[in-house]
């Protein structure tokens, strides 16, 4: 894989055709080191963020061990490329066979469920295994996130008082699980979910083993800066530590987005420009899916040497296929000056860009390319690392 310092050196050198990822792995190694060193718990990287193999290794050696898969293939991957690695199946609905290939053959023991029709198709895919760590889904509000998880999943608090007690039945291991949404924007999110936590436990009357507290926890993009991180963790473990659970309950979380967005950006070429509209040679068939479908806002910086002194602008993009669906609408904004020729940074996107990639329409052959750099935003760094602003690098940092 090549590498460049930057990518403004790597547009002035290359002059890509193509779209082309950049890579940080220091990146996805400091936010795994603050999740293990900080949370005050396990933490299992959600593999559906970015399978890359590449990355999935970084984690493990910067001390993830284990991981949220969600499908068989997830299984199989992460097994192949991390043969030591503890695999958690955290879809609530399976195919039976999904669960006995993942059980005998890949040692999966942990799943998750929100009905009983599961639990049960749990128990014969497992030929009623004695060793299954077996976590029920509530459903809880994605109130305070900027994307929702709150309807497809998820047992009610207030009527899930048989399935518990069915689950620890059957379970050695009994956990409950939920998931606040994508980019909960306060530590409120968890803190409401605890005290549903809390009510559904009171209510089944069950020695409660694990508490698994999710995804959700979020990243810097335009107009969505959170809190510090270690405000979440702290309402966490204060929520936790109140629970009527085991004394010996493990604490678990699932980050996908949070661990993964900043190790990758896009560089884009602009093929036109008509008025406020740019046309790049990426889209919604891409790496931009979120821009396009969920109106998602990424950091974006124009790579021009000597840097445009024109006043910023709002500009949307189109993406290269013939669709008209292919719309980032933003606003995302550059230079007045932006012009066709002109390369385009946009930043965070290594949790779920590179993931939802198609070759729709032809388009699709992306190189990828290790940056030296800082990603364009960060909420990991600390004092101690303010880094050297290399030319056609910005980096917004959230100070802890």
């Amino acid at each position: 894989m090549h590498k460049h310092h930057s990518a403004l050196g790597l547009a002035a050198a290359l002059r890509p055709v193509q779209p082309v990822t950049l890579i940080r792995p220091h990146a996805a190694q400091r936010a795994a080191r603050f999740f293990v060193e900080k949370f005050p718990g396990r933490s299992l990287y959600a593999v559906k963020a970015n399978p890359s193999p590449d990355l999935l290794q970084i984690l493990w050696d910067s001390g993830i061990t284990h991981f949220d898969v969600a499908s068989i293939a997830e299984v199989r991957l992460v097994s192949k490329i991390l043969p030591e690695a503890e695999l958690c199946f955290m879809h609530p609905v399976k195919a039976e066979e999904a669960i006995r290939e993942a059980y005998f053959n890949h040692g999966v023991k942990t799943f998750s469920l929100d009905t009983i029709e599961e639990l049960e198709k749990i128990q014969r895919a497992t030929r009623h295994a004695s060793d299954l760590t077996l976590a029920v889904r509530l459903r809880v509000s994605s109130d305070h996130s900027k994307l929702s998880l709150a309807a497809k999943f998820g047992a009610d608090a207030r009527d899930s008082a048989e399935l518990l007690m069915a689950t620890r039945q059957a379970a050695d291991t009994l956990g409950i699980c939920f998931h606040v949404g994508s980019q909960a924007m306060t530590p409120k999110a968890y803190l409401e979910a605890m005290e549903q936590v809390r009510a559904a436990i009171v209510a089944a009357a069950v020695t409660v083993d694990l508490i698994d507290v999710g995804g959700g926890f979020p990243s810097v993009y335009p107009g969505m800066e959170p809190p510090p991180l270690e405000g979440y963790f702290q309402a966490i473990h204060d929520a936790f530590e109140s629970l009527p659970i085991s004394y010996s309950a493990e604490l678990w979380c699932e980050p996908g987005r949070a661990l993964c967005a900043e190790y990758a950006s896009l560089l884009v070429r602009v093929e036109r420009r008509r008025g406020d509209e740019l046309y790049i040679n990426d889209g919604a068939y891409g790496a931009l899916f979120d821009a396009a479908h969920v109106g998602w806002r990424f950091p974006v910086k124009l790579l021009r040497e000597p840097e445009s002194n024109t006043r910023d602008m709002p500009f949307s993009f189109y993406g290269p296929t013939c669709d008209d669906m292919d719309h980032m609408a933003g606003p995302f904004m550059l230079p007045g000056d932006t012009k066709a020729g002109d390369y385009i940074e946009i930043g965070m996107l290594g949790a779920y860009g590179c993931a939802m990639r198609t070759a729709f329409n032809g388009f699709g052959d992306v190189e990828t390319v290790e940056a030296e750099d800082e990603p364009m935003a960060s909420l990991y760094m600390d004092e101690s690392e303010d880094p050297v602003r290399k030319p056609g690098t910005v980096v917004s940092i959230k100070r802890l």
